[in-house]
């Protein structure tokens, strides 16, 4: 989603103290055109001036009312494993407002273990935390043999949306939102792009 794109590029102009951006910046920051820039724009409002560009500061704070970031996220991981491991140590996700609460793993090995500020719980602790912790967001980082069960078990607990990064599309009922990242097909679009 562009608007995401934009966002992000947004927060870290603001970051660095810019005060105005045209569309052509913007444009050039994500390798598209202000044409572009200026028609998904418009369709959610007016944000900027003909010839003066647009507040970086207002524009980045719409830009976030509208994809929903405004308020706080709660995210469970399920999978502790080297994936599950990354994404629960990178930072960047409580930056947007995505509060990584939990880990989860059926690996007694790893379950008490700490990763980073969390500390990995065992999977029959899953449902009773999503209740209490009123988790929104769950992420399956298992294999695509175990995904399946993880995404009906998330959904039977009450999450609101899944990101599935198993290598394997997921049947989830449809007052859940999904997504699902497959880093291969990901590898081998890029491929056939260098030719």
């Amino acid at each position: 989603m562009r608007l995401s794109v934009y966002s992000r590029l947004l927060q870290r102009l603001e970051d660095e103290g810019a005060v105005k951006v045209s569309s052509q910046e913007i444009a050039e920051g994500m390798d598209g055109s202000s044409a572009q820039v200026r028609k998904d724009l418009a369709y959610f409002g007016e944000f900027g001036t003909r010839g003066v560009g647009y507040d970086v500061r207002l524009l980045n704070r719409s830009l976030k009312k509208i994809l929903g970031l405004e308020k706080n996220r709660s995210v469970v991981i399920v999978g502790a494993g080297r994936l599950g491991t990354a994404l629960t140590l990178y930072n960047g996700f409580e930056r947007r407002g995505f509060q990584i609460k939990g880990i989860f793993d059926q690996d007694m090995s790893k379950v008490g273990t700490r990763v980073g500020a969390l500390t990995v719980s065992p999977m029959y602790k899953l449902n009773e935390f999503i209740k209490t912790d009123q988790i929104q967001i769950g992420v399956v980082a298992v294999s695509a043999a175990a995904a399946q069960e993880i995404a009906d078990l998330l959904g039977r607990a009450g999450v609101r949306a899944i990101l599935n990064f198993a290598p394997r599309p997921l049947t989830v009922p449809p007052e859940i939102k999904y997504r699902s990242v497959d880093l291969a097909v990901n590898m081998e679009m890029l491929s056939f792009y260098m030719g």
